[in-house]
């Protein structure tokens, strides 16, 4: 410290920490946007995340909705069928005994 610096050094050092202030203030300017950018983009993977818990209950509804219809629409089924299969058995029983009853009739019974 005992010999002193010249007014060109002085002039350059000012110059230099200027360029150095520019520089970290144009980082900071990156950096902030960046920042930003970072939270929006996690905003809208929030957004999104709240989005898929409403579509994953929703989904549920609907398989415990699905699941309930299938039950009545099998018992619909069963029915339809269950009274097909007693006309069916309904007919055979009238053609059979109409035919057992021309035999007999021609047989004398």
């Amino acid at each position: 410290m005992d010999t002193p610096i010249t007014r060109a050094e002085h002039e350059e050092f000012c110059r230099r920490m200027e360029a150095e202030n520019k520089r970290l203030a144009d980082e900071d300017k990156r950096q902030n946007r960046r920042i930003d950018e970072l939270e929006e983009s996690v905003h809208q993977i929030g957004a999104l995340t709240t989005s898929v818990e409403k579509l994953a209950t929703n989904m549920e509804i609907m398989v415990k909705e699905q699941e309930q219809q299938g039950k009545r629409l099998e018992t619909l089924e069963a029915r339809d069928g269950e009274k097909w299969r007693q006309v069916t058995g309904y007919i055979i029983t009238s053609v059979i005994s109409i035919v057992l009853g021309f035999v007999f009739a021609h047989l004398g019974f």
